[in-house]
């Protein structure tokens, strides 16, 4: 086969990512789902709060009985009873009553707000003096003010957080449907490259890529299985992306996706059934040399072997990808940090290059210091906090430019 090397713009790039369908999906525990993504909208089945509670201690009264109420005209009430947590009240409140309440108590039926009890004076076991005057509903949540029956509340392709798991843990949604996690094959190519339990002899290089690689796509969501070091050997690695392909959803391989004699990434490719490459080569640097192929319905990557490279090709392309046969939903928000460049940093038009920074806060803002090294130096990463982008029109940034970082 015949090699071949043209680059393609990023945004093209991204766009290949709905060739390809989502995982299946499967039903999980509620105490299991945090991280995962939805695969069902979520309707409310009922109203939350299903009742009108106290949002302090104090006494339920009816918000008439204590208008114009002051310290220097208090209003008096009689003390009609106590409600008691996790009870529905058996009385009701007229005018001139009020009944002690904890905050979270139900609200007994006649009454519409709750005085505080700093706003109050015990004159007997029947009788409270009130000074501050109230408005309806004060000091209550009403039932339904969260959220009411039939309202649509969560919806598929969301991811869970905490505050999603109270919410369907407050509607009794001990079971969920979600997309299950995407496996990801990794294999690291190289007759340099050694484990990491070996002793390096001149020329050769500890796998630091399967590690990172793994990690990366924990962080994303996903299942790495490693399939380990493949000699540069045409027909082990032909062996072992069959492999990989057969167990995995999406396949990276590390090294091997250059135009090199010895990198047979493009003709292993060849030779998988209904394969064809969509990508071989992006407009970004560090991470050019990258290789996006579909086999069968699965995404396979062959990525730079400098881990840096590497890291920053995963960070800006392979996640959306693996977000995207997740199951999530191409709306969430990307949560980056504002700064300011703290010196001018060059670019070159006609691609998108991604800088290195380490954040630094000065003055109560956060300044991005670019952070200089090969793409082979893994310590360069180490001391980042995140990436910025400059994009394939601007030939680079003055100091003082506001950068938004992509955090790692």
């Amino acid at each position: 086969m015949k090699e071949f090397f043209k680059v393609t713009d990023l945004q093209q790039v991204l766009g290949y990512a709905s060739d390809f369908p989502r995982v299946g999906t499967e039903e999980i525990p509620l105490t299991d789902a945090l991280g995962r993504v939805l695969a069902q909208d979520i309707v409310s089945d009922i109203n939350l709060p299903d009742f009108t509670r106290a949002t302090m201690d104090g006494y339920a009264v009816r918000a008439a009985s204590v208008f114009g109420a002051s310290e220097a005209n208090p209003a008096y009430l009689t003390v009609k009873g106590t409600v008691r947590m996790g009870e529905s009240p058996e009385f009701s409140i007229a005018p001139g009553e009020c009944a002690r309440i904890s905050t979270g108590g139900m609200l007994p039926p006649g009454s519409d707000s709750v005085v505080m009890l700093e706003h109050s004076q015990v004159l007997d076991s029947t009788l409270v003096e009130v000074y501050r005057s109230l408005a309806p509903g004060q000091h209550v949540i009403e039932a339904g003010e969260d959220i009411r029956k039939e309202e649509p509340i969560l919806f598929k392709g969301q991811g869970i957080r905490p505050q999603e798991s109270g919410l369907l843990a407050a509607l009794g949604k001990e079971k969920l449907e979600v997309y299950r996690k995407p496996v990801i094959a990794i294999v690291s190519t190289g007759d340099e490259v050694i484990p990491i339990s070996e002793m390096p002899e001149p020329g050769q290089i500890r796998d630091i890529n399967t590690y990172t690689l793994s990690d990366l796509v924990r962080e994303a969501g996903a299942i790495p299985i490693s399939f380990g070091i493949i000699r540069d050997n045409y027909d082990m690695l032909l062996e072992t992306c069959r492999e990989a392909l057969a167990q995995s959803d999406m396949i990276l391989v590390s090294g091997g996706s250059s135009v090199g004699v010895r990198d047979f990434t493009v003709e292993v490719i060849a030779a998988l059934p209904d394969s064809g490459i969509l990508v071989h080569g992006i407009s970004i640097s560090p991470g050019k040399p990258t290789i996006l192929a579909k086999v069968g319905n699965k995404a396979f990557w062959g990525l730079p072997g400098h881990v840096v490279s590497a890291m920053v090709v995963f960070s800006v392309v392979v996640k959306p990808f693996i977000a995207y046969i997740s199951g999530m939903d191409n709306k969430q928000k990307a949560f980056n940090i504002p700064a300011r460049l703290s010196r001018n940093v060059s670019s070159s038009q006609g691609r998108t290059d991604y800088i290195r920074v380490k954040l630094v806060e000065k003055e109560g803002e956060f300044w991005a210091e670019p952070v200089l090294g090969k793409s082979g130096l893994i310590h360069t990463m180490v001391k980042s906090d995140g990436l910025i982008e400059i994009g394939l029109n601007t030939e680079g940034l003055d100091k003082g430019s506001e950068v938004s970082v992509i955090p790692f």
